[in-house]
């Protein structure tokens, strides 16, 4: 494995590469890190792949943005242009959950040369709709970052509304993520910047991606801050997607590293098909 920095515009952005095979590009969502995508299974590398993922600006060990302001999707749509190009990979299969899923999006739309397949993880991105209240709840938890610290956020994000069974290990894992961030200042100011920005206008925009996607939407129940009407939205809008949803009783598939990786096998198989 080989870990190192990719800089791009006054940022450091930290990256991790291993395997060899067919280039896999893992994003991971906001407050969270590299290894909160597959969840630290190295199942693609196994199985012959290479696995590039990185810290987003701001999280992790990857270093600030310049300003509060730049964690918005341009910057971040360019930071994985940054990652492809330090690796030189022309073209990989994109696996991103929430944030990273509307960042590799971003990237399909825009230049779609670069985008083998995707396999898009809980979505939340619902396009022009009006989000005040969802805002002013990620305004809170900035503040509450900001002003506490770990302490602070958990106080401002409450009991975490899913069932009895899994209320402990989400507060668990959510505290786990957050305390592996050098600096929690920055993270603080992408919780306040990221849900203003708009990977794309609308939904409907993503009808002109083309390549093998595979779109995990997790149920209300286990997951309401990523709605699985959204992501039964995108599938039914990217021409050939297939939507992967939860069996009953099970925990959500975005929580298991070893189905997700599956998923990307897959995904890749079918693009170098």
């Amino acid at each position: 494995m080989s870990d190192h920095v990719v800089e791009r515009d006054g940022v450091r952005l930290a990256v991790s590469d291993s395997g060899e095979g067919p280039a896999v590009v893992l994003l991971h969502g906001l407050t969270a890190t590299r290894r909160y995508v597959v969840m630290g299974s190295t199942a693609l590398e196994r199985s012959g792949h290479r696995v590039i993922a990185y810290d987003a600006r701001g999280h992790g060990v990857s270093s600030p943005a310049r300003h509060p302001q730049e964690y918005g999707y341009e910057h971040l749509g360019l930071d994985l242009e940054a990652v492809l190009d330090d690796a030189g990979v022309e073209r990989a299969v994109l696996a991103g959950a929430s944030m990273g899923a509307h960042t590799l999006l971003r990237l399909a739309l825009g230049h779609p040369e670069r985008v083998g397949g995707l396999v898009v993880i809980t979505p939340a991105y619902r396009g022009e709709e009006d989000r005040e209240a969802d805002l002013a709840r990620w305004d809170a938890l900035s503040e509450g970052l900001r002003d506490g610290g770990v302490d602070g956020f958990l106080a401002a994000y409450g009991e975490p509304a899913v069932p009895e069974r899994w209320r402990e290990t989400v507060l668990k894992v959510t505290r786990q993520r957050l305390e592996r961030h050098e600096h929690p200042q920055a993270v603080a100011d992408a919780l306040h910047a990221v849900p203003r920005s708009r990977p794309f206008d609308e939904v409907a925009d993503l009808s002109a991606i083309t390549v093998p996607t595979v779109v995990v939407a997790s149920d209300d129940e286990a997951d309401p801050g990523h709605p699985r009407t959204i992501g039964e939205a995108y599938a039914a809008t990217i021409p050939g997607a297939r939507l992967v949803t939860d069996e009953p009783g099970r925990s959500p598939v975005a929580w298991q590293g070893s189905q997700l990786s599956r998923l990307i096998a897959e995904v890749v198989e079918e693009a170098g098909s």
